[in-house]
């Protein structure tokens, strides 16, 4: 997961982890490379970065503030379309690693040996690098 992390610090400052439940370890990771992390789940956590309560199927817009990733990490599928729905509400990009063997409709990243489903936001027509 140290690839996840590395990826996402080398192009955002402001992200957010959905549904981050026990593993904080990307969330920490990020935190200590200067990207400011806010987490949230339907559960409260233990966390040494900003977490919020909160429902991807109902979510409080106004948490996402600024943020430029949406992420999550081994979600259920059900949630696979409320994630992405989220990014495209606050237009932030949105990576989700799914549990292997689950699919998800989107293109897939190969990033120095780890596979997630990455998805740019809208740029106004213009096309941006990963």
């Amino acid at each position: 997961m140290l690839q996840i992390a590395d990826f996402i610090a080398e192009r955002y400052r402001k992200v957010a982890e959905i549904g981050i439940g026990r593993n904080t370890t990307i969330a920490e990771l990020l935190r200590e490379r200067g990207v400011k992390v806010i987490a949230t789940d339907i559960m409260p956590v233990t966390k040494s970065f900003e977490f919020y309560i909160d429902d991807i199927l109902n979510p409080r817009i106004e948490i996402y503030n600024g943020v430029e990733l949406v992420y999550s990490i081994r979600p259920p599928p059900e949630l696979f379309s409320a994630i992405r729905g989220l990014a495209k509400m606050i237009n932030a990009d949105c990576l989700i690693k799914p549990l292997y063997g689950d699919y998800c409709d989107g293109r897939i990243l190969n990033y120095r040996g780890v596979n997630f489903y990455f998805w740019k936001r809208n740029h106004g027509g213009k096309k941006v690098s990963d």
